[in-house]
């Protein structure tokens, strides 16, 4: 999410007549890929894709099944769970079919994960501790320890005040409820001071290493002003990996010596695995090839997907998307990562990152990306194959403030959008 979002939604919303969208969704079928290029001209709503790969460690196809990827309609998925400022959904592999969403404002909701659920109930109460003033400030992350089945920790990403910054702190559940957390047994982790009240990040994610995933913004304001985001010096800005396995009494974390930057030295943060963003608001793994999908809010003009590699500079503030941003044009990009795919502001004003579908439910999104736009609810999907994007397709217009999208044991895919429910793709 962006500054501002909320003023950009209403006047980006007014260019989607519905003949605009007749013929915007004619192009889409009849297109799989559009080739980009660097021109200053008007962006099309269409994703723009990268031509060639841009490292030669390139990541995992997403398998195609022989479908080509289909129109979409949405529907509730749980008609009668409703909860405003949802942002992030997440489960613990425990065995019991259960959901948690995650609430801005400072809570964690706990259900069942079955369609005629009536009810949730509070899993974690932490609204005095959490700053939620700035829109993009709040409890924003949620991941359960790949152990929490054993454990019963848990870990969070919210905003504090006074100073402002993020934190990253573990929780226990109770030993006496499993559907209720111990609030009293926070383990604080890790504080990153935040300079303004926007572009924090918030993801929290395990890999399949075992390893904490965490994304920081680059400290907002505007256009990077601090120069956070080409600072390795700094943890603003990236995605860091760190070991939460060996946590000491102090809180105390460990850097696994694989890290990109371990012993480097000359101040750069061995916690850093990439950096050169801005908002990575939400990235997942493709729990099928172990690749890092992330999506990154763009600033004026481009929002941009990548795949994440270690020790990677993914451009920002030198880049946004494709193009220059500073200086606006003849920037030196040598070293830098370019996304796979950028859109423009007729595609929306803050991309919100999903998942490689692998659920049984959609047979045609198999092995598929799938992710969205908070401001024009739209939502795509993209198969890659390791050097270029090979296929892509709008699924729908939903007119959803798409805030994340969710992922259950299944591999089922939902969206959580901010008129307080919870959706899900189905075939028409």
């Amino acid at each position: 999410m962006i500054t501002g979002m909320r003023e950009l939604l209403q006047s980006s919303r007014l260019r989607y007549n519905g003949a605009m969208k007749n013929i915007l969704v004619s192009l889409l079928v009849a297109f799989v890929a559009i080739v980009c290029t660097n021109s200053a001209s008007s962006p099309d709503s269409q994703p723009a894709v990268s031509r060639s790969p841009t490292s030669a460690d390139a990541p995992t196809p997403t398998a195609a099944t022989g479908s080509p990827l289909a129109e979409m309609e949405i529907e509730l998925a749980f008609p009668s769970i409703s909860f405003d400022r949802m942002v992030n959904m997440a489960y613990p592999d425990d065995g019991t079919n259960r959901l948690f969403l995650v609430l801005q404002p400072g809570q964690v909701m706990v259900f069942l994960n079955e369609q005629n659920a009536t009810s949730a109930s509070t899993f974690l109460d932490i609204e005095l501790q959490v700053n939620d003033r700035g829109n993009e400030e709040g409890l924003l992350g949620l991941a359960f320890d790949p152990d929490y089945a054993g454990n019963g920790f848990f870990y969070v990403y919210y905003s504090a005040s006074s100073p402002r910054r993020s934190i990253i702190s573990r929780f226990s559940v109770s030993p006496d409820d499993p559907n209720t957390a111990d609030d009293d047994s926070e383990h604080i982790i890790l504080e990153v001071p935040q300079p303004f009240a926007n572009h924090n990040g918030g993801q929290v994610v395990f890999g399949g290493d075992g390893y904490l995933y965490i994304g920081l913004g680059d400290g907002g304001s505007r256009n990077d002003p601090r120069l956070n985001g080409q600072d390795p010096s700094t943890l603003l800005g990236t995605i860091l990996r760190i070991d939460v396995s060996t946590l000491d009494s102090d809180g105390a974390y460990t850097i696994p010596s694989d890290n990109p930057f371990f012993g480097q030295g000359g101040g750069v943060r061995a916690e850093i695995w990439a950096y050169g963003l801005r908002n990575p608001w939400r990235f997942t793994f493709d729990r099928e090839t172990g690749d890092l999908w992330a999506a990154d809010v763009g600033q004026n003009r481009f929002e941009e997907v990548d795949i994440i590699k270690p020790g990677r500079n993914y451009g920002w503030n030198i880049m946004e998307g494709f193009h220059c941003f500073q200086p606006s044009n003849g920037c030196n990009q040598e070293g830098l990562e370019l996304p796979i795919i950028e859109y423009g502001r007729d595609g929306g004003c803050s991309v919100t990152g999903g998942y490689v579908y692998r659920g049984s439910r959609l047979p045609s999104l198999f092995g598929a990306y799938v992710y969205g736009d908070f401001c024009t609810g739209k939502i795509w999907a993209l198969r890659y194959d390791s050097n270029q994007v090979t296929e892509q397709r709008l699924l729908i217009d939903s007119d959803l403030q798409i805030s994340s999208f969710g992922e259950d044991q299944s591999r089922e895919l939902f969206i959580l959008a901010f008129d307080g429910r919870i959706y899900r793709l189905h075939e028409p």
